[in-house]
């Protein structure tokens, strides 16, 4: 073979394979495209599914007009309740486990969270009298959660997001699990009831959902205030693998995990517009 052959045959060779790198190169973009529409369609249905009214609410009483999540300061009340089969509740006699407001102000797209602590003593307007906040579900559902917080707190709440423990073990699986300070060392019983079958040492570590929810849960070692902060610092770590790069492939399993054991009177674009404040990193506590 001459100079000239093997250089024609060695060019041709490298074009081959730019051509080869920049087919392989837009299969892959076409492929996350394709994906990323798949997971936008398939979170629009799961937010249909679980869009619902918090009974005849169409906005707070201490508010003038309504709000938009993308012009306005708003708030979001996360109510965690358990009433899976397991626990054999009827919808009488649920109640709220774990309440955190955050508000979001819509200038510097920061959020801001406060648990109420679940024996906090206040007036359950559904029910004419004073009582621990964690019976007001039982009363109307969230409406009677939702009622109660904004006359312990005298702030409006606009939306809330109801999720069930089972939910918040599924979500945290699905994300491969979360990176937590354990403050102490713990023994706890799982969502089955089962005791001591949750153990972990004091530190920071990787937990999964069952491990997360125990952490949560407990009030064997501290008091309600402490177990505020500790659900403050999951739902952050939540966010932080949320929003993670390496988290991109698991957000159908993600959604998949929310299923039917949420609801929310936020709408599909409502909840699109969050992700400005996903992006600017995490809550303030």
């Amino acid at each position: 073979m001459n100079r000239k052959k093997y250089r024609k045959s060695k060019s041709s060779k490298k074009r081959t394979a730019i051509k080869i790198a920049l087919t392989l190169a837009v299969s892959l973009l076409l492929c996350i495209s394709a994906y990323g529409i798949y997971l936008v369609k398939k979170a629009e249905n799961a937010a249909n599914n679980a869009f619902e009214t918090a009974g005849d609410r169409e906005m707070s009483d201490l508010r003038d007009e309504k709000v938009e999540p993308l012009h306005d300061d708003i708030s979001i009340l996360f109510i965690g309740v358990d009433d899976s089969s397991k626990r054999d509740q009827n919808s009488g006699s649920i109640r709220s486990d774990a309440l955190v407001l955050a508000t979001l102000n819509n200038e510097d797209k920061s959020v801001k969270l406060v648990s109420i602590p679940r024996d906090t003593y206040t007036f359950i307007p559904d029910a004419g009298k004073e009582d621990k906040i964690t019976h007001a579900y039982a009363y109307n559902g969230p409406s009677s959660t939702i009622e109660s917080v904004e006359n312990l707190l005298e702030i409006p709440v606009d939306y809330y997001v109801r999720m069930d423990f089972e939910a918040f073990i599924d979500v945290i699986d699905a994300l491969d699990g979360i990176t937590v300070d354990v403050p102490y060392d713990l023994e706890e019983q799982d969502e089955f009831d089962n005791a001591g079958a949750i153990s972990l040492d004091e530190g920071i570590q990787k937990v999964d959902g069952s491990e997360a929810l125990a952490l949560a849960r407990t009030r064997h070692y501290d008091n309600d205030i402490e177990r505020g902060k500790r659900q403050q610092m999951i739902l952050q770590a939540i966010m932080d693998k949320a929003v993670s790069a390496g988290s991109f492939t698991k957000y159908a399993d993600v959604i998949d995990a929310v299923g039917d054991n949420m609801k929310t009177n936020l709408t599909f674009k409502d909840m699109q517009s969050f992700f400005e404040y996903a992006k600017n990193g995490k809550p303030d506590v």
